[in-house]
């Protein structure tokens, strides 16, 4: 992943609708994946999307989905989102005990799907440290999950360094007030997957707009 920047569009920022057109919109504007964030309502304040519209997604998307579980007991709903398409699949660490996170990453993967981790600001970098090799992705949040459009928070940038020092490999997401200026801060930290939703889709000109992140 060295080298390559795979951004990811948030649909959270999309015209819901009119999803299909918007998906196809970032699409051929050189989007990598497609970001879906989900929020229960008790994780996270908001309430978004669930397993019947990602399923709809997964059927006119071209690129992998990026599946965010914002969600009380994440485990529960690994099977489900498996099914409806997901292609990587993040849970949020504080929504996990930490002696089942081991567990929960295998069980993601036994459906072929990548497995991330989310951070949200408060929590510290050390906390995953012991499961970076057996992930595939770490989601750094810079803002508190929940609603799109917030501002970026410049100190959550330093737990990127930290987690690349502890691996090369892994993928580092960054999510949350990404844009031009915000996205070389991510970048010169060691991030190499960007989370945007505003900055794209509510861009003049999304291509231009997903081109300055890389």
């Amino acid at each position: 992943m060295k080298g390559k920047i795979i951004v990811s569009p948030s649909i959270l920022s999309a015209d819901f609708a009119n999803l299909e057109r918007d998906i196809h919109r970032v699409e051929v504007s050189g989007a990598d994946w497609l970001h879906v964030d989900v929020m229960d309502g008790h994780f996270v304040p908001n309430i978004t999307i669930g397993v019947p519209v990602v399923a709809s997604v997964k059927k006119v998307a071209k690129i992998p989905l990026d599946v965010h579980l914002m969600i009380e007991n994440p485990r529960k709903y690994v099977e489900p989102f498996a099914h409806a398409g997901a292609d990587i699949l993040t849970f949020h660490y504080e929504a996990v005990k930490e002696d089942e996170i081991s567990d929960l990453i295998k069980y993601i993967k036994s459906f072929g799907m990548k497995a991330g981790m989310s951070i949200k600001p408060k929590t510290h970098a050390d906390k995953c440290f012991m499961f970076l090799e057996e992930l595939d992705m770490l989601l750094v949040m810079t803002v508190e999950p929940g609603f799109g459009g917030q501002m970026f928070m410049a100190d959550c940038a330093e737990k990127i360094n930290q987690i690349r020092e502890k691996s090369e490999d892994i993928i580092i997401q960054v999510d949350g007030g990404i844009n031009k200026e915000t996205a070389e801060i991510c970048k010169g930290n060691g991030a190499n997957s960007l989370v945007a939703g505003s900055y794209i889709y509510k861009s003049d000109n999304i291509e231009k707009a997903i081109l300055s992140l890389k």
